[in-house]
């Protein structure tokens, strides 16, 4: 097999299921080796099971491409650093990293406990770290060598990290985080080769059946196919992406690119503080000047 993507190496997370077994597939019929990353956990983090990894290394053995499967879990430092070195070891380099994985335990905030808030940051925000540090490392070892460098990480955030969703705040707070982390990332490691970019996919997985989308898929052009965010993710990973630290919103066949935090309008006043009457009014006028935000999710 060959295309965009004909011999890089590329670690995938989450690729049991839904988005990671698309941007998988996807890699590999562009000419991928892929490494299978998945946990076979269920929708809310618990039981684990290699089989969701295993199927979809079968599918890509059956169109004639190269995968193998694990199980590590990548929010763990030294599983995370395991399986980037057992990839280089075991087909020579590491190319791409797609940091996919994640669960859902909602609850709004007010009733959430300790654990549903840790869990939910630790899998997603450092699940995306550990892995990228430690693809990132090998790279910049590579680079301190004097050998060229073409890496390539591709995060995950979403429209809830983005916007907020009501229920959704733990989940939202580490998607958040990833839409910082890949602007952090792109400007510490652009010196090494490595470029660094986010998406915020809208489609149909179990994070979003029976929430936002009927689990039945229509007949015809299905918008929400998770196989419709996986060109994005291709092209990141390949040779030919020339761009860091941006963040893609994508859903079926539109792009969006998000502007993110820039600095706004001013007030300023001369050779003195602020007095605290004078906050209100100046603050006010600041919000006028510029357009209101996006709605957060389920806000009422």
């Amino acid at each position: 097999m060959s295309g965009n993507c004909d011999g890089r190496v590329v670690i995938v997370t989450g690729a049991g299921r839904g988005l990671g077994r698309a941007h998988a597939l996807a890699l590999a019929s562009e000419g991928a080796f892929v490494l299978v990353n998945d946990l076979g956990v269920s929708l809310d983090g618990e039981g684990m099971g290699s089989s969701p990894a295993d199927q979809v290394v079968q599918e890509i053995l059956e169109m004639g491409g190269k995968a193998e499967a694990n199980s590590a879990d990548v929010a763990d430092w030294e599983q995370a650093e395991k399986m980037v070195s057992h990839t280089i070891e075991k087909w020579g380099r590491l190319d791409a990293l797609i940091c996919n994985a994640g669960f859902l335990r909602d609850r709004k905030l007010v009733g959430m406990s300790e654990e549903e808030w840790d869990s939910v940051i630790r899998v997603h925000l450092k699940g995306h770290l550990a892995p990228a540090r430690h693809a990132a490392g090998y790279w910049r070892n590579l680079a301190k060598e004097g050998k060229e460098v073409e890496g390539r990480i591709v995060m995950t955030s979403s429209g809830a990290g983005l916007m907020g969703s009501v229920g959704q705040g733990n989940y939202a707070a580490a998607k958040a985080g990833i839409a910082l982390l890949v602007v952090q990332a792109s400007a510490e490691w652009g010196q090494y080769g490595i470029k660094v970019n986010g998406i915020a996919p809208d489609a149909r997985t179990r994070m979003t059946e029976g929430v936002f989308y009927d689990a039945e898929i229509p007949k015809g052009w299905d918008e929400k196919d998770p196989a419709n965010v996986s060109p994005l993710v291709v092209w990141l990973s390949s040779k030919e992406c020339n761009v860091t630290g941006k963040m893609f919103e994508i859903s079926g066949g539109k792009i969006n690119l998000c502007d993110g935090w820039r600095h706004g309008p001013s007030e300023e006043v001369q050779g003195r503080k602020f007095e605290v009457d004078e906050i209100g009014e100046a603050v006010n006028r600041l919000i006028e000047e510029i357009p209101p935000p996006e709605s957060v999710y389920g806000a009422r």
